[in-house]
């Protein structure tokens, strides 16, 4: 079976995932990327040093007719962010395909009823329906998006990023992350990542009296956004104490080093909004062993997180849930602990790139034999149609009580 994969850039998001379809598929699979990093995602780490050591990566510029040629001639296209335009001939054809999107409509489902970007959408999706054509979901609100329009009728799965996974002695992880209690957030501070909630909550938590334990918030990244966060720390939370005395800005960091600090911090808070379309830093500090509070706007967060089992979950924008949900991680190592464990064994047991790689394989192999079969859950499973409003009650019900 031979599989190309096609999307604008290889990142260290996709890079595990590639790696692993190569395992499997040898010189079957090939990897096109349409176009060349820009310059912000480079500063933040996330290019691939030395692209010509992977045998599988083609460039789209550098041989137009070879890409095109692997595009339409082979058993199933996976295509990720780039133009209709580089697939378009395949799918008049109708030759099997795998569409990989993130949400169409992170401000608002409401525009997808603009009446050119309706017809648009409805030419480009909905009119492809009864061709072999589906839809990988890399996020819990993707298929609501997409199903708004009538598109991909039951074809559309759970997908998203699998970043890479690091196998842990599960007791060295948890023995390692110190007594008192570390909290990190990492990102890039833009207004829809709230970087601010994150201090907003700490000094919620620190003005209440019973927090039992010294806590520490570290933040890494940069934005627009920075210069207000450093506002934020100069405010008293007690006399003579400041938000710098325990918060700590660091500049963005390789994504490596970002996970030695994950691997020793207790909690990891995940604060964007709707416009979030996956975040993969939630599968990262899963797999860290952290104790995870997430808020329902990112779109890893329910298919990830089950509240109470394996993290928490509040409603996008309510500081004042956060700062509850850390207060109560703060004063329960227990519960963090618990968190963390179950955290780590969601990724190690389904999301990450291993699995994704060989279900992938399996589902396509039983496609070019005319046999669509979903996996029952994780990666490949049907995706339910969970509007962006219902994710926190998603999380919740799917989780079970942390008491």
């Amino acid at each position: 079976m031979k599989l190309t994969f096609i999307t604008n850039y290889l990142t260290h998001h996709q890079l595990p995932f590639t790696e692993e379809m190569y395992r499997r598929l040898g010189s079957d699979f090939v990897f096109i990327a349409t176009n060349h990093m820009d310059e912000e995602r480079i500063r933040m780490g996330w290019a691939i040093e030395d692209q010509n050591r992977y045998p599988y990566i083609r460039f789209y510029d550098d041989d137009m007719q070879l890409c095109e040629n692997l595009v339409m001639d082979c058993d199933v296209l996976i295509c990720g962010g780039t133009h209709e335009l580089y697939i378009r001939r395949r799918i008049e054809a109708g030759k099997i395909t795998l569409r990989y999107f993130e949400r169409l409509y992170k401000k608002g489902q409401w525009r997808a009823f603009t009446p050119r970007g309706y017809i648009k959408k409805w030419k480009e999706h909905t009119a492809q329906r009864k061709k072999p054509i589906y839809l990988l979901c890399a996020g819990a609100y993707v298929a609501s998006d997409f199903h708004l329009f009538r598109a991909y009728p039951e074809k559309m799965l759970k997908w998203g990023y699998f970043p890479p996974f690091i196998q842990y002695d599960l007791w060295e992880l948890m023995e390692g992350k110190k007594r008192s209690c570390d909290i990190l957030w990492t990102g890039r501070m833009i207004d829809w990542k709230h970087a601010e909630d994150a201090v907003e909550a700490l000094k919620l938590v620190l003005e209440r009296k019973d927090v039992k334990i010294d806590i520490h918030l570290t933040m890494i990244g940069d934005g627009e956004c920075a210069s207000r966060i450093k506002g934020m720390l100069k405010k008293e939370v007690t006399a003579g104490k400041r938000l710098s005395d325990v918060v700590t800005l660091q500049p963005f960091m390789r994504p490596d080093e970002v996970r030695r600090i994950m691997e020793k911090s207790d909690i990891y808070l995940m604060t964007s909004d709707y416009e979030e379309g996956w975040g993969a830093v939630v599968n990262e500090a899963m797999n860290s062993g952290c104790a995870v509070i997430a808020s329902a706007g990112a779109g890893s967060v329910p298919y990830l997180i089950r509240h109470g089992e394996n993290g928490m979950v509040y409603r996008s924008g309510d500081v004042e849930e956060l700062a509850g949900y850390l207060e109560r991680l703060v004063n329960d190592a227990s519960l963090r602990k618990k968190l963390g464990i179950a955290a780590y064994k969601t990724i190690a047991d389904q999301w990450n790139p291993s699995v994704a790689a060989e279900r992938m394989v399996g589902f396509c192999k039983l496609l070019v034999q005319g046999e669509y079969r979903p996996e029952s859950e994780g990666p490949l499973s049907s995706a339910e149609l969970i509007e962006p409003k219902k994710g926190y009650e998603y999380c919740h019900r799917n989780g079970r009580s942390y008491d």
